[in-house]
């Protein structure tokens, strides 16, 4: 995520920005919940529409 938004951004909108996909969630809560880190990613991937590179 730190590529993608800045080192900054990322972790902010990993703690604030709510995904569907998370079961409205955000990155950090889902993690704290312990959905695995894949899961996560895929969603922000998803999410964010970053290139096939990135998945």
């Amino acid at each position: 995520m730190d590529a993608a938004l800045g080192d900054g951004y990322a972790r902010l909108w990993a703690e604030s920005h709510v995904l569907a996909s998370l079961g409205g969630r955000s990155a950090t809560e889902a993690l704290d919940a312990g959905e695995a880190p894949k899961v996560v990613w895929r969603a922000v991937w998803a999410e964010l529409g970053l290139p096939s590179t990135d998945r």
